[in-house]
């Protein structure tokens, strides 16, 4: 008689601050698990026995966890959000500070993500050239959404020095890879998946490809991811290559999920031709559209059926 294989899911958090790691855990499983679209494609990762955790990183760069109000705020994007003053926990004056080398790829990625543009703006000059159709992002809510996103990737990639509370000091991107090879190396079963979002998914690759000590996974699923973007991949450099951009502790599968309408990942989500392996396209790339005005949120990922057909696979 064979023995059932154990699995394991990894899940690593995006942009922005979030509530404790235990309620992020929490807030993912049940997107996984709720039967949203009437498809019953639910996963209920306890009923299946298979264990999960999360790599949690937001108190590198965020004072104190969100109360879980708020977080499902900014997990299930409200439509009819009003201005909270938490959201503007990032401020925009660090950007002032940068170097000629940071600044230039802080701007390049203001540019290409429209990060820096109300979208009633972005969406006139949509319409002049005949472009993708958008739905309106309020810009009260992605505003400081897009500066979340701006700052982390920035600090993680430069590793700069940051405090975000009083007596408290890392170097960001140290830290935070000082956390996902702890967590990783304390996984230990037959089928191991990451799950990654949003800034995550740099997180996740830069261990997977850069960092000696990082151990084996089987499967990575990247959503929403900004790898696409030059600025990123130069900093991944020398380790990635267009040519070998795949990294070799990955076993088996990396699927990547994006939406068109996703303002971090809509302007390269289909990475295949920047992370081949010996020259060759292997990952795959599955386009899935969500809904609402905001299309990055990984509670609305998670309950899209490709994405679920896909992770399926992966546990069956």
């Amino acid at each position: 008689m064979s023995l059932k294989k154990t699995i394991h899911i990894t899940f690593i958090h995006g942009i922005a601050n979030k509530p404790t790691a235990e309620k992020l855990l929490l807030q993912w499983k049940n997107a996984l698990a709720s039967d949203f679209n009437g498809n019953e494609d639910d996963i209920d990762l306890d009923t299946k026995g298979i264990t999960s955790s999360m790599i949690y990183w937001a108190d590198v760069l965020y004072e104190n966890p969100l109360p879980e109000l708020i977080s499902k705020t900014l997990e299930i994007a409200n439509e009819n959000i009003e201005e909270d003053p938490t959201l503007d926990e990032c401020g925009e004056d660090w950007r002032d500070k940068l170097n000629e080398e940071e600044r230039k790829f802080v701007d390049n990625i203001a540019l290409k993500t429209s990060a820096d543009v109300p979208d009633p703006l972005l969406n006139r000059e949509l319409e002049s050239k005949n472009d993708l159709e958008r739905v309106p992002i309020p810009w009260i809510f992605k505003k400081p959404l897009m500066a979340y996103f701006l700052r982390d990737v920035h600090h993680y990639l430069f590793n700069k020095k940051f405090s975000p509370r009083a007596g408290v000091s890392y170097f960001v991107q140290d830290e935070i890879r000082t956390r996902v090879i702890e967590a990783l190396n304390k996984v230990k079963v037959d089928n191991h998946i990451i799950v990654s979002h949003s800034m995550g998914t740099v997180i996740i690759y830069d261990c997977l490809k850069r960092v000696t000590e990082c151990p084996f996974v089987d499967t990575l699923i990247t959503i929403g991811s900004p790898l696409g973007l030059d600025e990123i991949q130069d900093k991944l450099s020398p380790e990635w290559t267009r040519f070998d951009g795949f990294p070799s502790k990955i076993k088996n599968l990396w699927i990547n999920v994006y939406d068109g309408l996703d303002p971090v990942a809509m302007m390269d989500g289909n990475i295949e031709n920047d992370y081949k392996k010996n020259g060759e396209k292997v990952i795959r790339v599955i386009r899935e559209d969500n809904w609402g005005t905001w299309r990055h949120d990984i509670s609305k990922y998670l309950q899209m059926p490709l994405l679920r057909s896909e992770l399926q696979k992966l546990i069956d």
